[in-house]
């Protein structure tokens, strides 16, 4: 799919979810640019390019100047934000964006960081308004905040993709843009490390002297060297969490056992690094050897470099030198085992990057998706999916087992328009499941919110363990399961496209306490065969749950005596207390209930 067929397919989406949620009744309009930002949004935390995302409209003038934002995204340890702002044509033709444009919709959103940093941007927006309690959060949290980063979002296509970081109160401000055609290579290749180029004659002023072994099997070559402690923190910091492998999305702070030791080493003995350092492990789609002067090999440039075994270490040495200006990593060295991959099958290619992940983290404990692609449950759901057809004899749904293998189907398969239209009738994109939205559906009936709103990859984890009990114990999933986990994946799907257009924000949070409210009331009485046999839910059904829906953002309000939703809805105690609630009478004609 070549650029253009992905905008078109892009405003397809848009188009269709504006019409769906046009048909609640009860909504407000749902402007196109809104409903862009989200699919946009969602893709880049599914890709690893930033944590989970939070719609938050807000715009308004201060001082003659405007500000702007569309949502935001906030680690697990709240010490790195990302903001973003869109700026939407609704084109269906490859139309170019000024870079005007783009840095005026990037300062919009930094003049509300701004703001919020100087303490005087909270006292203009009601307490009502869910744009007061990010206020907040952005100017108490703002000292300790290690990174913040804003995108333009935009479906045309713009020249530069980043500005220059501005400097904001002490802290760096990094402006990136996302427009359709840096969208289309992340789509194209299904995974984010296509953007990456790393030039080491220019970072280090020559090649990475190296031990170079070719071809120790088929699908990767293997190289030893060793990373200057600045080289790593430039490549970080221009790169970030992207430089990591999926598996190791974001930074776990300096206060864990292992990075506090790196912290301490860097500081107080950083030429003993490389002694006390297990070294990191680096996959690469292409490196370019030379050589130095006394006929040793050297790496001169790397492209497609991802870091899968030493992100902690990684980061460490990036946020430690931010804290600690004072700290030398001209002195510091880091062994580095470089794995050059040449397989070109793209599904076989993320599980090899899987085990490897597996098998080399040891300094802190990494259990996350794309570690588990080749688990007997996730191995025998995917043979469910591609043998087990809808009602109707001819869709199925897709179960991307393997980060990417959707896309890959599509462009392997899909080798003529065609075809390629066939492939999206029978399994449509609103028919894929990731591993990790399994893990949010089933949680999510589970009763389990408070565990989902901890984010995808944390809740990943919690499942996994759940799993792995029953994989001990001889359990795999079997077609009534995988029919039941369908159903349950249609109300999951359902009550996010109720929730949306119904409140301005932690859309998210509501929709997994809505479903463990539903979960909790109806218990045993529901019927997933029907659900599996109509495919959907019905009418009465959808009125039902937005009434608790209500209800379920309320109780998530006044519970939270004023803590931002996203941060509250992780809390065990939330969920007591929500599910302590008395919730409306279930109605008496839901053709789904017993």
């Amino acid at each position: 799919m070549d650029m253009l067929e992905f905008l078109k397919q892009t405003q397809g989406e848009v188009r269709t979810e504006v019409a769906e949620r046009m048909m609640l009744a009860g909504t407000d309009y749902p402007y196109q640019e809104l409903v862009f930002a989200e699919i946009v949004m969602q893709y880049m935390s599914e890709i690893g390019m930033t944590f989970e995302p939070v719609i938050c409209h807000y715009t308004a003038k201060i001082r003659n100047a405007n500000l702007r934002l569309s949502g935001y995204a906030v680690s697990d340890d709240a010490d790195q934000i990302d903001l973003f702002v869109s700026l939407y044509n609704g084109v269906d033709e490859i139309t170019p964006v000024s870079d005007s444009e783009t840095k005026t919709a990037a300062e919009q959103c930094l003049r509300f960081v701004t703001e919020c940093a100087k303490g005087t941007l909270a006292k203009t927006i009601p307490p009502s308004q869910d744009a007061y309690t990010l206020a907040m959060t952005v100017q108490d949290a703002y000292a300790t905040l290690d990174q913040i980063r804003i995108y333009v979002i935009t479906d045309r296509q713009a020249k530069a993709k980043n500005f220059k970081p501005i400097e904001v109160k002490g802290k760096t401000v990094k402006l990136e843009v996302m427009d359709i055609e840096r969208l289309h290579r992340h789509w194209a290749e299904g995974k984010p490390r296509d953007e990456i180029v790393m030039n080491f004659e220019e970072i280090c002023g020559g090649g990475l002297p190296c031990v170079y072994v070719p071809r120790i099997e088929e699908d990767y070559d293997c190289a030893l060297t060793v990373f200057p402690g600045e080289a790593l923190r430039f490549v970080y910091d221009k790169f970030g969490p992207r430089l990591l492998e999926a598996n190791v999305r974001s930074f776990l702070s300096a206060t864990g056992k292992v990075n506090k030791g790196i912290r301490d080493t860097l500081k107080e003995a950083p030429e003993r690094f490389m002694a006390y350092n297990n070294g990191i492990v680096v996959i690469a789609d292409e490196v370019r050897l030379g050589r130095a002067e006394d006929g040793t090999p050297v790496i001169l440039w790397m492209k497609g470099m991802q870091i899968v075994n030493g992100g902690q270490t990684t980061a460490s040495i990036y946020f430690t030198k931010k804290k600690e200006s004072t700290i030398d990593l001209r002195r510091v060295r880091v062994p580095a085992k470089v794995l050059i991959l040449h397989s070109d099958d793209k599904e076989a290619e993320e599980v090899l990057i899987s085990s490897i992940s597996r098998f080399a983290n040891s300094q802190n404990a990494v259990r996350q998706a794309d570690l588990s692609a080749n688990k007997p449950f996730h191995v025998e759901i995917e043979k469910h999916a591609n043998n087990v057809y809808c009602p109707d004899g001819i869709g199925r749904w897709f179960y991307e087992r393997a980060a990417g293998s959707y896309n890959v189907m599509l462009a392997r398969e899909g080798t003529t328009p065609a075809r390629l239209r066939q492939l999206k009738e029978v399994r449509p994109t609103g028919r894929k499941i990731t591993k990790t939205d399994l893990a949010r559906y089933l949680n999510a009936w589970d009763q389990k919110p408070d565990v989902v709103s901890l984010g995808s990859q944390k809740n990943f984890e919690r499942f996994m363990e759940s799993v792995e009990d029953k994989e001990v114990a001889g359990g795999l999933p079997d077609v009534q399961f995988y029919k039941q986990m369908i159903a349950k994946a249609i109300i999951f799907k359902t009550v996010q496209k109720l929730v949306r257009p119904m409140f301005p924000a932690f859309q998210a949070n509501v929709a997994a306490y809505l479903v463990s409210v539903a979960a909790k009331i109806i218990g045993d009485r529901l019927d997933f065969d029907k659900i599996w046999q109509k495919q959907e839910i019905s009418s009465q059904m959808k009125e039902q749950l937005k009434v608790w829906a209500v209800e379920v953002n309320d109780a998530l309000h006044r519970s939270s005596n004023g803590k931002m939703i996203s941060e509250w809805a992780k809390k065990a105690e939330c969920w007591e207390l929500v599910r302590g609630i008395s919730f409306s009478t279930i109605k008496s004609d839901l053709p789904e209930v017993k």
